[in-house]
C-alpha cells in the first residue's frame, strides 16, 4: 500500500527522549532528570501568568518588544540584536533551516546537546561530531574539522551534559580561526549559573558571524512555557525573522518571561543556592567513589566505573523515587547526569547512592 514518504534522511534522526518524570505507583518523586529549577519560577512570573488569562483572546505581539526590552536592560545589550524563540531549541532549528541544508556541514562536539544534531539533520545538512578532550571542548579539533562545506559550529558553554566550561580566550581563538562565512553559535543555556559572565555576548559585539543563545527554562524556572532568546548581528536576525513564525511565543510566555527576567534578586539567590548545593553534592559523591568534573551549571555529571554500574545505580535510584538522566546517547554510557536539587534533595540523592553501593558488590 502506498503512503507518503518523508524526505530522505528524516528517518535517520534518532528521537529525542526527555528526562523521565514519573515511576508508576511511586509517590514523592524527586525529578532530577531535566535540569529544572527546584525552586520553580519567580513569584512575579507566576503572578504575570495569572494576569495573562485576561488576554488569551488576543494574538501576542510578533516583535516581542517588552520581553526584548527587559532582556536588553538587565543584561546591558542592544535590543536591536535580540530575538526571542519558543525555547532556545526553536532558535537552533531556525539557524539550521536558514544557514544549513544539503551539502552543508554542521559541527558540534561529541558530547554536545542533541538538538544540534537533530536540527541539522532535519535541515538536510551533514553532521560532523568532533571529539572532546576528557569531556572538555577541544578548540583545535574543531578548527581542524572546518572545511569549505562548513556552515555552522555549535558550542554549548557550559556544556550539556558535561557541565564544563571553556575560557573566553579559547572562544576567541575559535572564532578567529573560523572563516567569517561560518556561523559560530555559543549556546549559553546555563550561562546564568556562572556569576559575572555574559555568556559570550561580547563576541557578538565584536564579530559578524557569532550568535549567542540563552534560555529562561533553567535558572528562571520557565521550562513549561518555552522561552528562549538569542543575541546576534542584525544581518543574521534579518534572516531568522524570515523563517520564524510570527506568533511563536504565547501571551503567557511573554508576560511571565518579562517578569522573570526583571527579578535580579531571584537569580542571585538561586545561583548562590545552586552553587553551594552543587559543591556539596559533588564532594559527597566523591566520598563514595563517584567522580565528576567541576560543573558550571545546575547539574553534575557523575561518572561510574562502567556502563553496567551506572545503569544499575540509575535503576536503584528509580526504585526509591529519585530520577536522574542516563547519557549514553551523548556518548557517555558510564555516567549519570544529576540535576542539583535543594539541600534536602541532595541528602536524598547521597543516601540513595550510598545505599546502592552498600547493597551491591561494587567496590567503593
Amino acid at each position: 500500500m502506498k503512503k507518503p514518504k518523508p524526505r530522505p534522511g528524516i528517518m535517520d534522526i534518532e528521537l529525542y527522549i526527555g528526562g523521565k518524570s514519573t515511576v508508576e505507583g511511586m509517590p514523592n518523586i524527586l525529578k532530577l532528570s531535566s535540569n529544572e529549577n527546584p525552586s520553580g519560577p519567580p513569584l512575579a512570573a507566576q503572578q504575570a501568568l495569572i494576569s495573562a488569562g485576561l488576554s488569551l483572546h488576543r494574538y501576542p505581539p510578533s516583535d516581542h518588544w517588552d520581553l526584548r526590552s527587559a532582556i536588553a536592560e538587565i543584561h546591558g545589550l542592544d535590543i536591536s540584536k535580540i530575538i526571542c524563540g519558543c525555547g532556545s531549541d526553536e532558535l537552533i532549528s531556525l539557524l539550521c533551516r536558514a544557514y544549513a541544508g544539503p551539502g552543508v556541514e554542521v559541527i558540534h562536539t561529541s558530547h554536545g546537546f542533541l538538538m544540534y544534531r537533530i536540527c541539522a539533520m532535519a535541515a538536510g545538512a551533514t553532521v560532523v561530531s568532533v571529539p572532546e578532550e576528557e569531556r572538555h571542548v577541544d578548540v583545535d579539533a574543531i578548527l581542524n574539522a572546518i572545511n569549505s562545506s562548513t556552515g555552522i559550529i555549535f558550542i554549548a558553554n557550559p556544556g550539556n551534559p558535561t557541565g564544563t566550561k571553556i575560557l573566553d580566550v579559547e572562544i576567541e581563538r575559535l572564532i578567529k580561526g573560523t572563516p567569517k562565512d561560518v556561523l559560530v553559535v555559543l549556546d549559553g543555556a546555563y550561562a546564568d549559573y556562572v556569576n559575572g559572565w555574559d555568556g559570550g555576548a561580547k563576541f557578538v559585539e565584536s564579530h559578524t558571524n557569532v550568535v549567542m543563545l540563552r534560555t529562561l527554562s533553567k535558572m528562571y524556572g520557565l521550562g513549561g512555557l518555552r522561552v528562549g532568546w538569542g543575541y546576534a548581528p542584525q544581518h543574521i536576525l534579518n534572516v531568522l525573522d524570515r523563517v520564524r513564525a510570527p506568533f511563536n511565543l504565547s501571551v503567557p510566555a511573554l508576560l511571565a518571561g518579562e517578569a522573570a527576567v526583571k527579578d535580579k534578586e531571584f537569580v542571585n539567590a538561586h545561583r548562590k543556592q545552586n552553587n553551594a548545593a552543587r559543591k556539596w553534592l559533588a564532594a559527597e559523591l566523591l566520598k563514595v567513589g563517584v567522580q565528576s568534573d567541576p560543573s558550571e551549571a545546575n547539574f553534575i555529571l557523575a561518572r561510574f566505573s562502567d556502563q553496567a554500574q551506572a545503569e544499575a545505580c540509575d535503576d536503584y535510584l528509580q526504585s526509591i523515587g529519585v530520577l536522574v538522566r542516563r547519557v549514553g546517547s551523548y556518548g557517555l554510557p558510564n555516567a549519570l547526569r544529576i540535576t542539583v536539587p535543594d539541600m534536602a534533595g541532595c541528602q536524598r540523592v547521597i543516601t540513595g547512592v550510598k545505599s546502592f553501593f552498600g547493597g551491591n558488590s561494587y567496590e567503593l
